[in-house]
């Protein structure tokens, strides 16, 4: 497996303002840039191919919506290099307008954990005060992990990930990139 899921920390950064798309910035605990991301405007399904750098010429990993508009979303995570499905994440939709929470699948489509907002009380006020930053935990294999945090920028959405609590390395570095990618892709539309 590539190196670049070795990382224990990624840090998500998706520019606002840019015409042709969202671009997607990925970086190591380092600042260095690891992965890359240039999302096309207007689309109706997504399908986010993420690369080693801004010249997008090698594919690592691609996340692709299995439905065109759809509340409860499934995105169907692949390993570019292999053609390996990694498994999916399906977001819940109507338990998502209160409280984010998403499903982390197998290859199956069997439920394996969740990615969940910390708190109902602190999902509710982000609703109303929307410069209050988003944290999320996974729940996986019987652990917690705090793993997704959210700065708050006006001009750059900025995500870190951190799997440093999940020392066992129970979560797939590739779907919690993925579920990362997709929290600040996804989830920062509703805003």
């Amino acid at each position: 497996m590539n190196n670049i899921w070795g990382q224990s920390e990624y840090i998500i950064r998706k520019k606002v303002f840019s015409v042709m798309g969202a671009k997607l910035h990925i970086y190591n605990s380092s600042e260095e840039l690891v992965l890359f991301s240039q999302m096309k405007a207007f689309k109706l399904k997504e399908d986010i191919a993420l690369y080693t750098d801004e010249s997008m010429e090698r594919e690592l990993l691609r996340i692709k919506a299995r439905k065109m508009i759809d509340l409860s979303a499934t995105y169907d995570v692949y390993d570019s290099e292999t053609g390996e499905s990694l498994g999916a994440l399906r977001r819940k939709g109507l338990k998502s307008l209160f409280k984010d929470e998403w499903v982390i699948l197998d290859t199956g489509d069997n439920e394996i954990g969740f990615i969940k907002e910390d708190s109902v009380f602190m999902a509710l006020l982000r609703r109303v005060i929307t410069l209050i930053p988003q944290k999320y935990n996974v729940e996986i294999g019987g652990m917690v992990i705090p793993a997704f945090r959210q700065n708050f920028n006006p001009f750059v959405t900025k995500i870190i990930a951190d799997f440093s609590e999940d020392r066992k390395g129970v979560l797939d570095r590739r779907i919690g990139v993925a579920a990362a990618v997709l929290l600040c892709a996804i989830e920062g539309k509703q805003d």
